[in-house]
């Protein structure tokens, strides 16, 4: 709004309210008493804009948006460590609950500590990750003890129980405090349903689906942080904070009273890439494979963001086809007979309501 009003601009409406038979050059009195106060007035002037931009919740940055929000009761989720399945050999050593452990890869500097054993597991223990967010998302690694530990001769962590989340990003707070004043979630209505899942750590999409076995009956179907199907674990965790067992439909969690909800994962459906691809000269098939394997994952992944908002995935050649040429550096000339799985080539794949895409091969014909 004040861009221009700069310190020239100032300066020179100064000046030109001075009478003309009064030295007004640069060096004069009048114009050395002048330029200091103009410069301090486009300084103000330009503070004032960024009052502006703060003041509005489009524009404002992180910490006066996140006071913004707070005055609808939104909050910005907390980074959350995640939780990881480790196997202990021989199954009968006695590992404390506490011991610390280290990857024994290049990753090292992550620290994970026992918190429980795993039931009806025997060597089988679940680890904290001690540092918060995504980084602590591992499904496969071997454990190094930070102290001896008499006996053990090995540990592997065998799966990512429930992942860790960075910090909300700014801009998916921006979108969730202007999605508060479009819709009211209130009482368990399905924007209600959707404001408590996307709130628990790991969800990122959630269909509602009201009655689905009858009154009273609320079914969440969820995606983990990847946008895939989520663990048993995670799928226990959000049930037991929303409707805990084993009295469901009681109120004992964040449902409402005579809510009886049930909580699923969206399937993930292996889809392959089979077409013929000419490629430019020099260029072998396995030397670009990664870099396709990394466009087709982009693309699916840009798919599972939106699978909430669609009542089904529509996964299209054409789309796809020419991500496959337009973003491979000019590796690939040309692409034909393509198809998804066993379709008919050129054809579309249509998933299910609550499928999802999982990159599957990467074929060349």
């Amino acid at each position: 709004m004040y861009n221009n009003m700069t310190f020239e601009f100032l300066l020179e409406r100064m000046l030109s309210r001075i009478p003309d038979d009064i030295d007004k050059r640069e060096g004069s009195v009048i114009y050395d008493a002048l330029a200091p106060a103009a410069l301090e007035l486009a300084r103000f002037y330009s503070a004032l804009d960024n009052v502006l931009d703060e003041t509005f919740a489009d524009t404002a940055g992180r910490e006066m948006l996140i006071r913004r929000a707070a005055e609808r009761g939104i909050s910005p989720y907390p980074a959350s460590p995640s939780t990881v399945r480790a196997s202990f050999t021989p199954a009968s050593v006695p590992v404390p609950i506490g011991s610390r452990f280290t990857l024994a890869d290049s990753r090292g500097d992550l620290r994970f500590h026992v918190s429980e054993a795993v039931p009806n597991s025997p060597g089988q223990f679940f680890l904290i990750c001690e540092s918060v967010g995504e980084v602590g998302n591992i499904s496969a690694g071997e454990l190094v003890p930070v102290e001896y530990i008499d006996l053990l001769t090995n540990a592997q962590i065998i799966e990512l129980t429930l992942p860790g989340n960075n910090d909300e990003d700014t801009e998916h707070l921006r979108k969730r405090y202007f999605d508060s004043l479009e819709v009211q979630s209130y009482g368990g209505n399905i924007r209600d349903y959707q404001r408590m899942t996307l709130s628990i750590p790991g969800v990122t999409g959630v269909k509602v689906e009201p009655a689905w076995a009858g009154a009273g009956t609320v079914r969440l179907v969820i995606q983990d942080y990847r946008g895939l199907t989520p663990t048993s674990a995670a799928l226990n965790q959000v049930l037991d904070i929303l409707d805990p067992p084993p009295f469901p439909g009681r109120g004992d969690g964040l449902s409402p009273i005579g809510h009886r909800v049930t909580v699923s994962g969206v399937r993930s459906v292996p889809t392959n890439i089979n077409a013929t691809f000419t490629l430019a000269a020099g260029v072998t098939f396995d030397d670009v494979r990664p870099e396709l394997e990394q466009i087709v994952e982009r693309y699916f992944s840009e798919l599972r963001a939106n699978w909430s908002s669609f009542s089904n995935i529509v996964v299209r050649a054409a789309e796809l086809e020419s991500r496959l040429l337009n973003e491979s550096g000019g590796k690939v000339i040309d692409i034909v007979d393509f198809r998804f799985n066993n379709l008919v080539a050129g054809r579309n794949f249509v998933i299910l309501a609550n499928d999802v895409p999982m990159r599957g091969a990467v074929n060349n014909v």
